[in-house]
C-alpha cells in the first residue's frame, strides 16, 4: 500500500490505464549493479513495494508485489509476479494485474480455493485486492478504496477479474485496504483481515464474494503513529497450545522512524481477536522491513517476507534500473520470555544450501580491537556470519573499506540494545532521514548470546538470540566493504565465529 501523501502522484494518470500506455520518458540514473542483491528478490527494472498475494501451489512459491512498470518511483500500481521453487532463485513473470476503470491495484492476498467455494473452478487461485480509484478520491467521499477479486485457473499464469467487482464496497472509510484472507476451520468460512484507518476489521464470507463484518480490533491498542496497513492473521503453536498472531504495518510510527511492522499475540475464535498482553512488539527493529506478510497454503509452517525499504526515503535510494528489494524469507515461531510471548524470526533453512564451507574461528579474545584480516578470507559482498558468546559484553562488528566507511553492528550493554549504525557508510545525501543508528532491545535473558548476520551487496539482516531481536537495514557503500574488525572496550570472548561465502547463482 502507499502513503496517502504520495497518492496525489497518481491523480494525473486517471483510472483508464491500459497495459501499453506509457508516460513521458524520465532521465534514468546510471546503473548500480554493485547494489543488486543476489538472494533477495528485485524486479528487473522499475519500482516495487509491498509483497502481495503470496501463495504456495504445487511446489511453487508465488510472490506478487506492488509494481509500477513505467517508472523508478511510486506510480499507478500493478501486481508484478515472481515465482520460486526454493525461496532462493526467483523468476520474474508477466505482470499479473493491471489497473482498470475501477482503479489501481493496491495490496492484497491470494488463496487456493480447493473446494471451489467461489465458483470459479476447483483449485482456482483467487486474488483479493484493494482497488484505489483516484477519481473517487477527488470527490472526497472517502469511498475510493474497495475490495475486488481476480482468479486464475492456470496456477497464476493468467488472471480474470471478477465481473461483479467490487465484492466489498467502502462504507465511508478513507483507508480501507490490504485484505489478507484465509480459511478459518472453526468459523467454517473465509476470514478477511482488513486495515481500516487506525484499526483492523474482520469480515467473514462463505464464498469470497459476499462479506459480513465480524468485529474490530486495535482502536486503542498498539502503536498509532500512522495509518495501519498490510495486516496478516495466522496461528502458531507454543507448548502444545495454539495462539494467533496479528501483524499490522504502520506508517509512520516505527520504533526507529518511518514505517515498521508491529504484532500482537492472542486468541482468535473465528470472529474476534483478543490479545494476551498490550505490550508493543515489533517483528523487526531495523529501518528496512515493512508490509511483510506470510505465504498462504504452507500448512503449519509460516514463512514471512517483507519489503526491504522505508517510506521515509524509498523513492530516493540510489539504485538503478530497479528500486527496492524484498527481505530474505524467514520462518516464524513463538517463544516465551517471562510473562511475554514473542515472535521469533529465523532465516528460512532453504538459504543454508547457499553457504560454501564455512571458515570457523574459536575462542577469540577481543581486547579493545581485533582485526580479522589474516584470520578470515575476504568473503565478498554476499556472506553469512555467525558468532556466539557465553558472556555477552558490549561489542561492535565493523565492516569497512579503504575510504574509511564503516558499517557497524553492535550491542550496547548499558542500554541492553542491539543496533545497526550506517551513519558512516556510503552516500546518505539522498535523504536526511537515512543515516543513523537503528536500535532493538535485547529480549533474551541470561549472559549467553548468538547472532546470525546475512549480507547481500547492500543489505544486512541481523538475527539475535535465535531471532528474538531482528534488525534489517540497507546501505550503499561507495566501495566494497572488505575489512572486518571486532571492537570490545571491556573485552569479549567469542566462543565461535563462522563466516561462509554464499554460492554464486
Amino acid at each position: 500500500m502507499k502513503k496517502s501523501f504520495l497518492l496525489a502522484l497518481a491523480l494525473a494518470f486517471g483510472t483508464q490505464l491500459a497495459p501499453a500506455q506509457t508516460q513521458p520518458a524520465k532521465l534514468v540514473p546510471p546503473a548500480t549493479p554493485q547494489y543488486r542483491p543476489s538472494y533477495h528478490f528485485t524486479p528487473a527494472a522499475h519500482w516495487m513495494n509491498d509483497p502481495n498475494g503470496m501463495v504456495y501451489v504445487n511446489g511453487t512459491y508465488h510472490l506478487f508485489f506492488q509494481h509500477y512498470p513505467e517508472g523508478m518511483e511510486w506510480g499507478p500500481m500493478h501486481w508484478g509476479h515472481a515465482t520460486s521453487r526454493d525461496l532462493v532463485s526467483w523468476q520474474e513473470q508477466a505482470i499479473a494485474l493491471f489497473p482498470d476503470k475501477l482503479g489501481m491495484i493496491f495490496s492484497g492476498s491470494a488463496v487456493l480455493d480447493a473446494n471451489n467455494t467461489a465458483g470459479f473452478g476447483k483449485n482456482a487461485l483467487v486474488a483479493i485486492f484493494t482497488y484505489h480509484n483516484p477519481d473517487e478520491e477527488k470527490k472526497n467521499t472517502n469511498k475510493h478504496q474497495y475490495q475486488g477479486l481476480a482468479y486464475s485457473l492456470d496456477e497464476g499464469k493468467t488472471w480474470t477479474k471478477y465481473t461483479a467487482n467490487p465484492v466489498l464496497p467502502n462504507p465511508g472509510i478513507q483507508d480501507f485496504r490490504d485484505p489478507k484472507v484465509s480459511w478459518n476451520p472453526v468459523a467454517k468460512q473465509w476470514v478477511m483481515t482488513l486495515a481500516t484507518k487506525d484499526r483492523i476489521t474482520f469480515y467473514g464470507s462463505p464464498n469470497l464474494k459476499t462479506w459480513t463484518k465480524l468485529s474490530e480490533f486495535g482502536e486503542k491498542l498498539g502503536a498509532h503513529g500512522g495509518v495501519w496497513e498490510c495486516p496478516d492473521l495466522f496461528p502458531l503453536t507454543l507448548g502444545g497450545k495454539t495462539y494467533w498472531v496479528l501483524l499490522v504495518s504502520i506508517n509512520p510510527g516505527g520504533p526507529n522512524g518511518g514505517s515498521a511492522t508491529q504484532y500482537f499475540v492472542g486468541q482468535f475464535d473465528g470472529k474476534t481477536f483478543t490479545p494476551t498482553t498490550t505490550t508493543k512488539k515489533w517483528i523487526d527493529w531495523g529501518k528496512d522491513n515493512y508490509a511483510g506478510v506470510t505465504w498462504a497454503n504452507t500448512g503449519v509452517r509460516k514463512i514471512f517476507l517483507g519489503w526491504m525499504s522505508n517510506w521515509e526515503y524509498a523513492n530516493q535510494v540510489p539504485t538503478s534500473p530497479w528500486r527496492s528489494a524484498m527481505t530474505a524469507p524467514r520462518d516464524l515461531a513463538l517463544r516465551q520470555v517471562g510473562p511475554e510471548i514473542y515472535l521469533t524470526s529465523t532465516l528460512a533453512p532453504e538459504l543454508a544450501k547457499l553457504a560454501q564451507p564455512a571458515q570457523k574461528l574459536t575462542n577469540l579474545t577481543v581486547k579493545n580491537e581485533l582485526s580479522l584480516a589474516g584470520k578470515l578470507q575476504n568473503p565478498g559482498p554476499q556472506f553469512q556470519l555467525k558468532m556466539s558468546t557465553q558472556q555477552l559484553q558490549e561489542f561492535q562488528l565493523v565492516l569497512g573499506n579503504a575510504q574509511g566507511e564503516e558499517l557497524v553492528i553492535g550491542f550496547d550493554k548499558a542500554k541492553n540494545e542491539y543496533y545497526i549504525d550506517r551513519s558512516k557508510v556510503g552516500d546518505n545525501s539522498f535523504s536526511p532521514k537515512f543515516a543513523g543508528r537503528a536500535l532493538g532491545p535485547r529480549l533474551a535473558t541470561g549472559p549467553a548470546a548468538d547472532l546470525t548476520l546475512l549480507f547481500d551487496a547492500a543489505s544486512v539482516e541481523v538475527f539475535a538470540d535465535g531471532g528474538l531481536t531482528t534488525l534489517t537495514d540497507i546501505f550503499f557503500p561507495r566501495q566494497p566493504l572488505t575489512t572486518l574488525h571486532l571492537r570490545a572496550p571491556a573485552g569479549l570472548t567469542v566462543e565461535t565465529l563462522t563466516c561462509a561465502r554464499l554460492k554464486g547463482k
